[in-house]
């Protein structure tokens, strides 16, 4: 029953955060650094465009829930030869549900106008509405993740929220790392992801 109450507190705040979002004035950005063991990569997120799915994220750094997860998952050539719909990305946050927060209602592409370009950052899914903790990172462009898209069978793609600023070569490092069956051998640390003043 606390379990319960605790999780719809927690639905309501982020509710409430993306109100208080939403209300901002046009163009606003959020900063963040992600600070890993590779180095910092610096994202600005669009809470205008997607207020929902960017407060779910402020939620996670303000409660410094994502210091010390990781990088843990990548997508490149070699480890998606054999998909039919191919990607670039690196993804990170946890591999398992223990700091999950209550998952949160997709705000596609075609609602957001955000598309998955180079750098762009967006969370991972299962099923549509199903978003936690979990993002990731494009390298290069990739349509197939937007509304319509391919990647995912129900073609609701996947909810991007901002983009890297700085740190791509970060990012291009954390995708050379090695892995099995793209899970990294050896993930790379997210220290911790931080709002910048």
């Amino acid at each position: 029953m606390i379990k319960f109450f605790k999780k719809k507190q927690t639905l309501l705040m982020i509710i409430l955060v993306a109100i208080t979002i939403r209300s901002c004035k046009t163009n606003n950005t959020i900063d963040c650094e992600i600070k890993t063991t590779e180095g910092s990569i610096y994202v600005e997120l669009y809470p205008d465009k997607a207020p929902i799915t960017v407060a779910n994220f402020i939620q996670y750094v303000d409660g410094d829930l994502y210091t010390n997860s990781s990088f843990f998952r990548i997508c490149n050539p070699a480890n998606e030869a054999d998909r039919k719909i191919k990607i670039e990305v690196i993804q990170g946050g946890f591999d398992n549900e223990v700091k999950d927060l209550p998952s949160i209602n997709i705000e596609t592409t075609k609602l957001t106008g955000i598309k998955h370009l180079n750098g762009t950052i967006s969370m991972a899914r299962d099923k549509p509405n199903s978003a936690t903790n979990s993002f990731f990172i494009c390298i290069g462009e990739q349509p197939e993740l937007n509304f319509g898209g391919r990647r995912n069978s129900d073609g609701q793609g996947f909810a991007a929220f901002g983009k890297v600023i700085k740190g791509m070569d970060v990012v291009l490092a954390i995708q050379k790392q090695k892995d099995t069956s793209q899970y990294l051998v050896k993930p790379i640390i997210i220290k911790s992801i931080k709002r910048v003043k």
